[in-house]
């Protein structure tokens, strides 16, 4: 079984709204609608679980009745930051999966994601145990003060990190177990890539591409208006 475990738990608080940046609506519809439905339509995807903040929860089932998406099977509550949402997350269906399934985190505010890029997550994720969706850096400099430049930065050693992150169930059940183990989850950024590299375990690359942006301010919010516009996406 391969699931889809959409994150929908943050405030985003640099679009300036005064409603979690997932739940705007773009054209009409949620940008998280625009999101699960992106894994709704992949044939690889089984099933769909939502971890969202609790004021949300029945704001969730509400979309997931509207658009009859039929493979929502879990709506979980969040976490305080990314690393206790995803915990959540995965914890939830610890009674459910089996330890070679595989699930797939995305955030709810990436809704430029595309069915390719969905299916190489997994593939490389069955092959290495984990996936982390990147692509190239294309134009890079670097920089001490965020002024000025005095350093070339070999974009050849550099990628940029998106989702969705793709694990073997019981890799990432053993990743969050030796975490609270060794007591180090709360002692590092909340993400798992950075719990990874604590405890040592290589991160693997699937394939991304530049348009997969996670949205994050009010330009971001009008470059995926004009995408929904310019593909004529409808949800309904």
């Amino acid at each position: 079984m391969n699931v889809a475990i959409i994150l929908a738990g943050g405030i985003g608080s640099r679009v300036g709204a005064d409603i979690p940046k997932q739940f705007i609506k773009i054209e009409g519809h949620p940008i998280i609608a625009y999101t699960i439905k992106k894994f709704e339509d992949c044939e690889a995807i089984d099933a769909i679980e939502v971890v969202c903040h609790h004021d949300y929860i029945e704001v969730v089932k509400e979309i997931k009745k509207t658009y009859s998406f039929n493979k929502i099977k879990w709506i979980t509550e969040g976490g305080s930051d990314f690393q206790h949402s995803v915990m959540n997350g995965v914890f939830n269906l610890k009674e459910v999966l089996n330890e070679n399934d595989i699930v797939s985190i995305h955030f709810s505010a990436s809704p430029f994601v595309s069915n390719d890029i969905i299916l190489d997550s997994i593939r490389v994720a069955r092959q290495h145990g984990n996936a982390i969706s990147t692509c190239p850096c294309y134009l890079l400099y670097g920089t001490n003060d965020g002024e000025k430049s005095l350093k070339w930065v070999d974009r050849r050693s550099i990628v940029t990190m998106s989702t969705p992150h793709s694990f073997i169930f019981n890799k990432i059940m053993g990743i969050y177990d030796r975490g609270i183990k060794n007591g180090i989850i709360d002692s590092i950024e909340p993400h798992t890539t950075t719990l990874m590299y604590k405890l040592n375990e290589p991160v693997y690359f699937s394939r991304g591409n530049q348009t997969n942006i996670k949205i994050t301010t009010k330009e971001d919010l009008e470059l995926f208006r004009g995408f929904v516009l310019v593909n004529n996406i409808k949800l309904l």
